[in-house]
């Protein structure tokens, strides 16, 4: 279950890292900066493998305490499973707000729409890699 989980969290890790790097790539919109950006917690300039190996062990924890939750409570079919992932994957989506607050980087503004959809995109991209590495809960 643990080895299960933390595939899934990091499947869909990379899958939110790599979307929104080429959202930033494609439109100027600095939410893969915003992903990443620890500045306000530790201000020396770190390389991006490094934040984004931190993202991942972030990502690491929540697909395993999804498998562990889902298989707790006995959730089947690909839709419950996507709606309930998305429910735990919802507190990332508000981070959107304090990060963009509190970076020192050169971030998307609070109140961007644009970036906040991107950001959201981004999430489902996640919940959908979690989703479909988490493979099926045993009856």
């Amino acid at each position: 279950m643990i080895a299960r989980g933390g595939l899934s969290g990091l499947a869909g890790g990379f899958i939110l890292g790599f979307l929104l790097k080429w959202i930033q790539a494609a439109t100027g919109i600095k939410v893969y900066t915003l992903l990443l950006n620890i500045d306000f917690i530790y201000p020396k300039p770190l390389p991006e493998w490094v934040e984004f190996a931190i993202h991942l062990v972030v990502a690491v924890f929540i697909g395993i305490g999804y498998v562990y939750l889902s298989s707790r409570l006995k959730i089947q079919g690909f839709g419950k499973r996507f709606a309930f992932a998305l429910i735990l994957t919802l507190p990332a989506l508000l981070l959107y707000f304090p990060l963009s607050l509190l970076a020192i980087k050169d971030v998307p503004g609070v109140w961007d729409v644009t970036a906040f959809g991107y950001w959201c995109l981004g999430h489902l991209g996640f919940v959908g890699g979690m989703v479909l590495l988490g493979g099926r809960n045993r009856k």
